[in-house]
């Protein structure tokens, strides 16, 4: 067995939200020992530098400090030695995300490419990580949460664990502090629901029954066992908090209090249903995207960016799958699945970028887009997450079309689990080549797809949204957006088409705030732009109140004046109105032709 490495992490200064790591290498390369931290984190497509939290480092072996000398923005390398090295550095986690760490006097997070600078040449090597409480009597009741094995640590207990190399010791975040703990299994393996944060009352019995709902149904999807022995789910709570990041066995996520189940709630609210939307999503990629993954991320490359054009599969199907596995386990109801994607319709429908980024492209360039977006995103880029999901659903549609309901969408993902997921931290990781997702494809269903993915995925054509969804029944519904709040569904009496800003909107001191501008709208054709501060409408002064009464009863070819701050310099403008268009979607589920009923029933189960 080869020398294993050894990682001291200690909450040193909950207060000043300081972490201390000491890392030992027992046998450093003889030549100087080189060590580096990730730049991004696998997950979220973005370089993020996490070097530059590392407030000091320092090393030295048995006789006394060592020289070390900082290669590059992510590296050091220390000075020779034969004896074991030790390498001691503090690190400022202050960022209450998924991605890094986070540490103050109630809780502490932490991923490790965050804390644990890898050992070059022995990233194979095993590792141990000794997890330390914080000095002081106000951390007695702190536990540990984590996916990582246990070696001399008992159950949610500080001590030793234990990670086979470094890419698996950097998929298993750790959260450390007064939590709650509700436990279930699914599928008999042990899965735990961590909930930090400051909690309402909820009603644990409720969240657990419906997660394991979620998880019974995508373990059985790919075929049982499960890919792991225990699985936790990490999930801090906030006021306003949102957001998840998936790891092999574990995922952290973070959530609003109100989006919780409260003690004698029946129904399904909209936060609720959207946090388990959240939960499908990040336990789906346990099988899509952390063992099915793209060639290029197999390894992740730690020193820098990993370009694929395949996460409209990876991200745009998970997020296709995370709420139709809700409609498929009973937890809502196919109205209730329709509305979601009548929102994730519209939201692409009114982002003028699908017509000038395909999805290929949306995919390859997320290091410079997705996670950057500017005032311009809506017009330049189409996110590789909502119209990737709608691709696969107009996907899964045509192989039940094409095939008489004999295939789908989910014989496809199980081909690519079997023959690249299941034994994948088996031996010699093998990655979906670039073009092998389509070969699998048309593999499985003896269709020629390759039109299909040409106008998916590498054009920016509409998408045959329309006509896939009439041959399961589902009725469309495009219309204008009514009112502000407006993310689509079906209206019964849909209003007529009335005029738009051609903007997005926000609030500066009670003033209206132009935050997006789209394409050859209203706006952007008066020559308004982002960030400009609406002062006054014809006359009268302008909030979000008074340019909606405007709006309401305006008729396209309308003009109005505006005057509007640009930094702090007052402008006219004259902007003439156009007809709002039809980029808002409702969706409604006809009963009437039976036939369709079937095939709908077929799609969704139920």
């Amino acid at each position: 067995m080869k020398p294993a490495i050894h990682y001291r992490i200690v909450p040193v200064s909950p207060e000043a939200h300081l972490f201390e790591v000491t890392l030992t290498i027992d046998k450093p390369e003889s030549a100087g020992q080189r060590l580096g931290l990730p730049v991004w984190i696998p997950g979220s497509y973005l370089v993020r530098e996490f070097a530059k939290n590392i407030v000091s480092i320092e090393a030295f072996d048995e006789h006394g400090a060592l020289p070390m000398a900082k290669l590059d923005k992510r590296s050091w390398q220390v000075a020779p030695t034969r004896a074991p090295l030790t390498v001691r550095y503090t690190v400022y986690g202050f960022d209450l995300s998924v991605r890094t760490a986070y540490l103050d006097q109630t809780r502490a997070f932490f991923n490790g490419t965050s804390l644990c600078l890898g050992v070059e040449g022995q990233l194979d090597a095993p590792v141990v990580v000794e997890l330390v409480a914080p000095a002081g009597k106000d951390y007695r009741e702190w536990r540990v949460a984590t996916s990582l094995k246990p070696l001399k640590a008992k159950p949610f207990a500080f001590g030793t664990y234990t990670a086979a190399n470094y890419d698996e010791l950097i998929d298993h975040p750790v959260e450390l502090g007064d939590f709650t703990l509700i436990q279930f299994k699914a599928c008999g393996v042990p899965h735990d629901f961590v909930l930090s944060g400051r909690l309402p009352k909820i009603d644990s019995k409720r969240l657990a029954r419906d997660v394991k709902a979620i998880c019974e149904y995508q373990i059985k999807l790919f075929g049982e066992p499960a890919p792991f022995d225990r699985y936790v789910f990490m999930s801090f709570v906030s006021g306003d908090g949102y957001g998840g990041l998936e790891h092999r066995a574990s995922t952290a996520l973070m959530c609003s209090r109100d989006s919780l189940p409260q003690p004698g709630e029946t129904g399904m609210k909209s936060s609720y249903r959207q946090y388990l939307g959240l939960i499908s999503h990040e336990y789906f990629h346990t099988w899509n995207v952390k063992r099915i993954k793209p060639a290029a991320y197999a390894p992740y490359p730690a020193d820098g960016e990993a370009y694929s054009r395949l996460l409209w599969a990876f991200e745009g199907l998970t997020s296709y799958y995370d709420d139709l596995t809700l409609v498929r386990t009973g937890l809502i109801e196919v109205d209730s699945y329709l509305e979601l994607l009548s929102h994730t319709i519209t939201g692409v429908l009114r982002s003028p970028g699908r017509q000038v980024q395909t999805l290929e492209d949306s995919s390859f360039d997320t290091w410079i887009k997705y996670y950057r977006p500017d005032e311009n995103a809506p017009n330049s880029m189409v996110s590789y997450y909502t119209k990737g999901a709608l691709a696969g659903m107009c996907l899964d549609l045509h192989i039940r079309k094409e095939t008489a309901g004999k295939q789908s969408l989910d014989d496809v993902m199980l081909a690519l689990w079997q023959r690249y997921g299941r034994d994948f931290y088996q031996g010699k990781p093998v990655g979906v080549p670039e073009e092998g997702w389509e070969a699998v494809a048309e593999e499985v269903t003896g269709l020629k797809l390759k039109p299909l993915f040409d106008l998916l995925l590498r054009s920016t054509e509409e998408l045959p949204l329309e006509a896939a969804l009439a041959q399961v029944g589902v009725l469309w519904q495009a219309r204008a957006q009514v009112g502000a709040g407006d993310k689509g569904g079906w209206l019964d009496k849909a209003k007529p088409a009335g005029v738009w800003l051609g903007a997005r909107t926000g609030t500066d001191a009670g003033l209206v705030k132009l935050t997006h501008l789209f394409t050859d709208g209203p706006a952007m054709n008066a020559g308004l732009s982002a960030n400009d501060v609406l002062v006054a409408i014809d006359g009268l002064k302008a909030n979000q109140t008074n340019l909606d009464a405007v709006l309401a009863t305006a008729k396209p070819g309308d003009k109005l004046e505006v005057l509007a701050f640009r930094r702090d310099e007052l402008l006219k403008f004259k902007l003439k109105l156009d007809s709002a268009p039809a980029t808002t979607v409702g969706l409604m589920a006809s009963e009437e032709d039976k036939a369709k009923l079937a095939e709908r029933r077929a799609w969704l189960g139920a």
